[in-house]
């Protein structure tokens, strides 16, 4: 069974730091690219990462470009984290790891059916 937990989610202060981990499993982790979304409370759900098989970067948001950095574990069990620093208010949302052959549709709005796998969100919120 294709699987990915998504966890690390929590209350962080504006300026602060926090760590999203994405564990996979159910499926070979060298055949996809993995990314994160993240979805604001009364907003559409956006692309925020996305790294593709052979471990580039192919797409990083405007709005976390140079603040949001994603990589890959394959030591641990096939882990992809997204390390988020200097947060800001308008970052709180349900962050999502998802997986597909390809970055493509980390941009633009797809249907979750679309997606090769698509895991439980964790909620971040940043307070001001």
């Amino acid at each position: 069974e294709v699987q990915l937990q998504a966890s690390g989610g929590g209350l962080v202060q504006t300026g602060g730091s926090l760590r999203l981990s994405c564990a996979a499993s159910g499926f070979t982790f060298d055949d996809y690219a993995i990314g994160w979304f993240r979805q604001a409370p009364g907003k559409e759900r956006e692309g925020v990462s996305c790294m593709s098989s052979r471990n580039f970067v192919e797409y990083s948001s405007d709005s976390t470009a140079g603040r949001f950095t994603i990589s890959r574990d394959k030591v641990k069990d096939d882990v992809v984290y997204l390390h988020m620093n200097d947060l800001k208010p308008e970052d709180t949302a349900v962050y999502y790891c998802a997986t597909d052959i390809w970055c493509d549709r980390w941009r633009g709005y797809h249907s979750i059916a679309d997606y090769h796998s698509w895991g439980q969100g964790t909620l971040v919120t940043v307070s001001s």
